[in-house]
């Protein structure tokens, strides 16, 4: 949308993902960057700005460069089309990038909105928001991450992935900057707004025994990749924590979720995962580069490209040592993560026939099958806790099963 009323352009992020020219006053020749809060830090991480001025201090000029980088990546979501941006980390991936394009059938989006399906290569793309050669330069891992899809509008980046599973290559991972009708536990439908990190990833499996593990290694991988981003540049550490099963919380708050869904076939399982991340957004919670900015107003801020690459640097490693030594050689490094050591529940439990009755019980760690290892407070005995499946909270309806 280009507003033109004066000749200085300034750049409006809008809360979706437009960019908004505005041009009021002669007295500057450069482009100057004026944001909204809830959207701003995602606009100025893209243009390479640490964060929103805040009130009182001078607008940040901008270079037309920068200015017409950001226009190009946003725009190319409009319209009644999907825009697929492919792009492969080696010259191989290049390759199949090329054939993938060239079949104007290889990739399906089965969901009304999503229009015609346009698949691009990162040369053909136009200034994507998301960089996918800064992203290709930080990732190490030879097994995922490998092949990009980036879109700057999807339905949902899970379905993506798992809808085209036979003719993407297994570590393939889709990227979105707006998600409308992102993947849920239970078949909750979320909707994803600029600012956050949005990408799903196949992989394949053998042990179904594990599968209830996998979300826990994604998680383990999430946060540790956040600790050595901070580390690295700089900034100060964040307390990402893991809440069982599948959300991150920062200072209480949920900034991200895991969802991984699986499909048996020819005897091994083909998977993908999803995660969701709040980068930029603070609303309807907090995201991580405002409790940087909180911690210090100097930080730089977080990128997704960064995030995302060592994710999977993080993931490939994990992955192979949960594959071959199981979860117990994690465990110990995911309890010092997550929030539940020690916590004290209270189940609800009712029998036929009998009054309801309120037995607390005291979290201990893991199962061997995924669920919550527990000790009753009255009968010192062992339980494992079950989500009922119809609590939002997964603390909130847990059912107790006796160990033997």
């Amino acid at each position: 949308m280009l507003c033109l009323s004066g000749s200085l352009p300034r750049v409006i992020a809008d809360p979706v993902h437009f960019v908004r020219i505005e041009v009021s006053d002669a007295t500057n020749p450069m482009p100057s960057a004026l944001l909204r809060p809830t959207s701003a830090a995602a606009a100025l991480c893209r243009l390479g700005l640490r964060s929103p001025p805040p009130p009182g201090r001078p607008i940040l000029p901008l270079s037309a460069a920068r200015l017409s980088s950001y226009c190009g990546g946003a725009m190319d979501g409009c319209g009644h089309s999907t825009v697929l941006v492919l792009a492969g980390k080696s010259p191989q991936e290049d390759d199949l990038a090329r054939i993938l394009k060239s079949r104007s059938d290889a990739l399906k989006l089965l969901d009304e909105e999503a229009g015609e399906v346009r698949v691009l290569l990162r040369s053909e793309a136009c200034h994507p928001t998301f960089d996918p050669h800064l992203y290709m330069g930080a990732l190490t891992a030879s097994r995922f991450g490998r092949l990009l899809i980036w879109s700057p509008r999807l339905p949902s980046t899970h379905d993506l992935v798992s809808k085209n599973f036979g003719e993407l290559p297994v570590g393939t991972v889709c990227v979105t900057d707006v998600q409308i009708k992102g993947r849920g536990r239970a078949k909750n439908v979320w909707e994803s707004p600029m600012g956050c990190l949005l990408f799903s990833f196949s992989l394949q499996m053998e042990d179904g025994r594990k599968l209830p593990l996998l979300q826990y290694v994604v998680s383990l991988a999430v946060t540790e990749a956040i600790k050595e981003l901070c580390q690295a540049n700089g900034s100060p550490q964040l307390d990402i924590r893991i809440k069982w099963p599948n959300d991150l919380y920062l200072n209480g708050l949920k900034v991200g979720g895991i969802l991984c869904t699986s499909t048996y076939r020819s005897k091994h399982f083909d998977v993908c995962a999803g995660i969701g991340l709040n980068l930029d957004n603070e609303k309807p919670t907090t995201c991580l580069n405002a409790a940087l900015r909180e911690i210090n107003s100097g930080s730089l801020c977080l990128r997704r490209e960064d995030i995302l690459a060592l994710f999977f640097n993080k993931f490939e490693n994990l992955f192979e040592v949960f594959l071959d030594q199981g979860f117990q050689s994690l465990e110990e490094l995911y309890y010092k993560t997550w929030l539940h050591s020690g916590q004290k529940v209270v189940i609800e439990e009712k029998q036929e026939g009998q009054p309801e009755e309120s037995i607390i019980v005291t979290v201990q760690g893991l199962t061997s099958s995924g669920y919550l290892l527990a000790v009753g407070e009255e009968d010192d005995k062992s339980y494992e806790l079950h989500p009922d499946g119809n609590s939002f909270d997964f603390f909130k309806g847990l059912v107790r099963r006796k160990l033997e």
